[in-house]
């Protein structure tokens, strides 16, 4: 075959040649896939959150739901806690990597396994007022056995205010049938040192153990030194205590750390109030009494008693009423036409306290 000739056959069989050899190479793969992301060593990063009380920043975030076995790369070691401090009229765009170069490792938290299971993990990080605006930059990072670092956190920006009140001391409670009575002293200054103190009011806890988050019972800042909880329950044991409200940066409210705890176990020892406003309706075989149910709502029954002398010691009357009774009306059937008879009426709460005896009431039988 001439030389140009041959040029020309492989170029024309040159294409065909490239197809087949694309086909046996598939043929020899499989199914091409899109290339796949590297996958993550070091579990995913975390959501971190934060807020200011008192001379504190506290930072919170949640563990995962368990944790990888030691010596996998999704296995959590520590965590790393990283600050930024910066003007507050310093820009406010800033890259991860620039946060990084310029942020402060400021702790290392060792992670146990009592710590995963949906866990809220909290960080507090007391400040140092230096009498001038400052804003602040947190982000954290999951660390592996190995020292591998997951990526930043969200960051968490804050400008501390330095007019936050300290906290109220001297909380004490008083016990009545109708609330605890809780009273504290007011603060004298601010975290800083600064009088007067910034207080708009106070916040109100209770919870049933004293290392659990304590419940707002207050539903705005209480503005006295006093607070009445009247929804709590005798035989149940509570905790309380109080923080003082500030006003912080952009007029959000900052509240301060907590006062004392004081323990408060309610027993009921109060008894109720006699009935009062007992009325008789005679006939010729009954009568018939009726009374007011008493106010109190853990009152649960009354005791009737009888005398046809009025001049008998209380105690040596004749109980109409064995069981207690549940209502408030009874009707005495074994009585004699004319003759009187008198009554008096006492309530009974279900701690088993009873009432001092009502008024003694009579009536004539026609």
């Amino acid at each position: 075959m001439h030389l140009s000739t041959a040029a020309e056959f492989l170029a024309r069989k040159a294409p065909l040649a490239l197809l087949a050899l694309s086909v046996l190479s598939g043929l020899s793969c499989g199914k091409r896939m899109p290339p796949l992301p590297p996958q993550e060593r070091v579990v995913q990063r975390a959501q971190l959150f934060g807020f200011q009380r008192g001379d504190t920043v506290v930072l919170q975030w949640q563990m995962p739901a368990r944790n990888a076995p030691p010596g996998d790369l999704l296995h959590i070691d520590r965590v790393d806690i990283y600050r930024l401090a910066e003007s507050a009229s310093a820009p406010l765009a800033l890259t991860e990597a620039e946060f990084a170069s310029r942020s402060t490792l400021i702790t290392t938290q060792q992670m146990t396994d009592s710590d995963f299971g949906l866990r809220t993990v909290t960080y507090s990080d007391r400040l140092q007022f230096a009498g001038q605006p400052v804003r602040l930059r947190y982000a954290i990072r999951f660390v592996n056995d190995a020292g591998q670092k997951a990526a930043f956190s969200n960051v968490f920006l804050v400008e501390p205010a330095s007019r936050i009140a300290m906290a109220p001391t001297s909380l004490s409670a008083e016990l009545s049938q109708e609330a605890v009575t809780l009273r504290w002293t007011e603060p004298t200054a601010n975290v800083d040192g600064s009088t007067p103190p910034n207080i708009i009011g106070y916040n109100v806890y209770r919870s049933g153990s004293p290392t659990q988050a304590g419940r707002l019972l207050n539903p705005s800042p209480v503005t006295s030194d006093t607070y009445a909880d009247r929804t709590f329950e005798f035989g149940s044991e509570y905790f309380y205590f109080v923080r003082t409200v500030s006003l912080g940066t952009g007029a959000q409210p900052v509240e301060s750390s907590e006062s004392n705890i004081v323990a408060v176990n309610p027993a009921d020892t109060f008894a109720p109030l006699p009935p009062a406003n007992i009325t008789l309706a005679a006939t010729p075989t009954t009568i018939s009494i009726f009374f007011p149910a008493n106010p109190e709502p853990d009152v649960i029954g009354y005791r009737i008693y009888r005398s046809t002398d009025p001049d008998l010691p209380l105690n040596s009357w004749e109980l109409l009423t064995p069981r207690l009774h549940e209502t408030t009306t009874f009707q005495d059937a074994r009585v004699e036409s004319g003759r009187t008879y008198y009554y008096y009426i006492t309530a009974e709460d279900r701690f088993g306290n009873v009432s001092e005896p009502s008024e003694v009431v009579r009536e004539t039988v026609p």
